[in-house]
């Protein structure tokens, strides 16, 4: 289904500065562009280029004499995400996945799997499938943490997550993906547009690689796996961060829209026992 995404981003810039911006949807087999539009003020220079460290599309933008920077995006998005039963999806031993999803059973900067083992066994060590982890994982985390506006920063852990117990979407993911990683489930950060979300923002959910495909869960509830929109794809949100800035900037004002008009998001009856791939 279609999706009509805009962004705008208003920046004070106090010195001359440069930024690494993801901020462009993806293009990938199962989401296609567009009429895609990116522009910034005049007078700062742009560079258009991809990081292997995940899924990403980046601009380096670098801010020259300008001191107020404005940056729009407008895209239209179409999906085709699939809906599965756990139960007819295989599971495949850490010996037969694909050596690209390897990387996603390793700690991180802000997954630390390592450090919440005993914990993910004592929760999550009984269901035996790990689609039903990953599940029961996504409801734990919505029944258990507060879901907090400004309760935490940029150096907030899955492991800080688990103990204040308050969180925004960022750490909802990271813990997410701890306790994936934890019990030997490779899982990775997903940011994003998210349609009709309230309100309206950029988006972090996680997905986990299951029988060497991805599915994704979003233990906010504040979005519908069918009406998600990929940005970047990485480890932890050091590798999917939506600006990185080397210099001296002060983001002024934030615009985030996406919409659709055939749009119905899946309800909790029609996701209970299924999990959703948005990729193939």
């Amino acid at each position: 289904m279609p999706f009509q995404i805009a962004a705008e981003l208003r920046y004070s810039v106090m010195c001359r500065s440069t930024m690494l911006l993801s901020l462009h949807a993806l293009s990938t087999p199962n989401q296609s562009l567009y009429d895609e539009c990116f522009t910034v003020t005049e007078g700062a220079t742009c560079e258009f280029f991809p990081i292997q460290t995940g899924m990403n599309r980046y601009v380096r933008i670098d801010t020259g004499d300008l001191t107020e920077m404005l940056i729009t995006y407008n895209v239209t998005a179409e999906t085709n995400p699939n809906a599965r039963k756990i139960h007819q999806i295989d599971r495949v031993p850490v010996g037969s996945l694909h050596a690209d999803s390897l990387r996603y059973l390793f700690p991180s900067r802000y997954c630390q799997s390592d450090r919440l083992g005993k914990l993910a066994a004592k929760l999550f060590g009984h269901l035996s499938h790990p689609l039903a982890q990953a599940t029961a994982i996504s409801d734990w985390i919505f029944e258990n943490i507060d879901y907090i506006p400004g309760s935490t920063d940029a150096a907030t852990s899955a492991h800080d997550t688990v103990t204040e117990r308050q969180g925004v979407c960022r750490d909802f993911a990271h813990l997410g993906i701890a306790f994936c990683r934890a019990l030997s489930i490779p899982a990775r950060y997903f940011t994003g547009y998210a349609c009709n979300m309230q309100p309206p923002d950029f988006h972090a959910c996680f997905e986990v690689c299951v029988g060497n495909q991805w599915f994704i869960f979003d233990p906010t509830r504040l979005s519908s796996p069918n009406g998600l929109i990929r940005i970047a794809t990485g480890r932890d949100a050091a590798d999917s961060s939506l600006a990185t800035i080397f210099g001296s900037m002060a983001m002024e004002s934030m615009m985030v829209s996406c919409t659709s008009d055939s749009f119905t998001p899946m309800s909790r009856e029609e996701l209970s026992g299924k999990a959703v791939l948005l990729e193939p």
